[in-house]
């Protein structure tokens, strides 16, 4: 893979330099708070049927990049099409988010495949195809999947939990079945994003959106480890490959993630503080992040103090202007055109 890290801001911050101006892009940029997806939404019917229709996936993809000029695009998708390529039933209820054929004793592992089905995913590989033939030169197309604990945690219990308890669980009382689920994952996970590669993503991010929940040590066993292998793994096959992870609520187990875990920039949540991140980590590695996106629907004045106080904390090193999680789908539109602009110099 050949790629410009020049002509594309966002690879250039991966490549650990500085921008004089940060490439900007947000966590679920193609989704509900836009009115052009909306509208797609309801012409594809169910969500797993807009991420599974080549067409219509890459409209919504495109449609923020149209409508923002961010400098990257994400792909449309869910991290739960992993499972459904496993072979484990995956539906989306209105209003009520996944509901999974819930994995419930270490039996239940037998209805897995051994392989991840990538004919299932073939409209996935055809939507970043049809990206990356529209997206402007200099924007980055991200493909992503989530990290084998988070994926983990809703294919044992079903569905999410706010504090995914039956997984927990799951790992305590069957440690090697667990063991068994996260190794299967992991596999998985590499080969989807190296076939999302070979696709045309420019780089990939791999969401653990439930590292939290889990002790120093579990920590280590399910979030860390699995990673470093993904990582090494996903390079084997593609030399260099662009990685960004994303361990939310990491905490004070960041350090070790760093430590063990090869990627090239770290997403941060807007609980990290500041000044720690910047005299910490971002020698070390190109900090994404990390907004509350509960201000972006604030707007305002609180707004423009909070992306202020990122880009002076960050704007000097290697840096990726995005949200702490993902964009909330009652954020005005007007205040993410105010968050561009700010970012970009024009301050109001």
């Amino acid at each position: 893979m050949t790629v410009d890290p020049v002509a594309k801001p966002l690879l250039r911050a991966l490549a650990h330099h500085a921008n004089t101006t940060p490439p900007i892009w947000l966590m679920r940029q193609a989704g509900r708070y836009l009115p052009e997806y909306r509208a797609v939404r309801e012409k594809a019917g169910g969500f797993l049927d807009l991420c599974f229709n080549p067409a219509l996936a890459a409209e919504v993809t495109l449609q923020p990049i149209r409508r923002f000029g961010f400098d990257a695009a994400i792909m449309f998708s869910d991290i739960l099409i992993v499972p459904q390529a496993l072979g484990q039933r995956v539906t989306f209820e209105e209003g009520e988010g996944p509901r999974l054929d819930a994995l419930h004793d270490p039996a239940a592992l037998d209805r897995l495949r051994a392989e991840i089905d990538h004919v299932q995913l073939a409209p996935v590989y055809e939507a970043i195809a049809r990206v990356k033939q529209d997206l402007p030169p200099d924007v980055a197309l991200l493909g992503f999947c989530g990290a084998p604990w988070t994926v983990a945690t809703y294919m044992i219990a079903g569905c999410g939990t706010p504090d995914q308890l039956p997984a927990r669980l799951f790992s305590y009382r069957h440690p090697e079945a667990f063991a068994q689920l996260i190794d299967r994952l992991v596999k998985a996970s590499v080969n989807y994003l190296v076939e999302q590669f070979a696709a045309g993503v420019d780089a990939v991010q791999i969401f653990d959106t439930w590292a939290s929940v889990l002790p120093a040590d579990e920590f280590q066993k399910w979030c860390i480890a699995p990673m470093a292998r993904i990582v090494t793994a996903v390079r084997e096959k593609i030399p260099q490959a662009p990685i960004i992870g994303f361990p939310r609520g990491a905490g004070t187990e960041l350090w070790r993630y760093l430590e063990a875990v090869a990627v090239d920039a770290v997403g941060l949540d807007w609980m990290v503080e500041l000044g720690f991140a910047r005299d910490h980590i971002q020698s070390r590695r190109t900090i994404q992040g990390n907004l509350d996106p509960l201000v972006l629907v604030a707007g305002g004045e609180a707004q423009d103090r909070a992306t202020d106080a990122i880009l002076e904390a960050f704007g000097e090193g290697p840096f990726i202007f995005n949200l702490g999680h993902g964009i909330f789908p009652d954020t005005p539109i007007a205040n993410v055109e105010r968050l561009i602009a700010r970012v970009r110099g024009a301050k109001s």
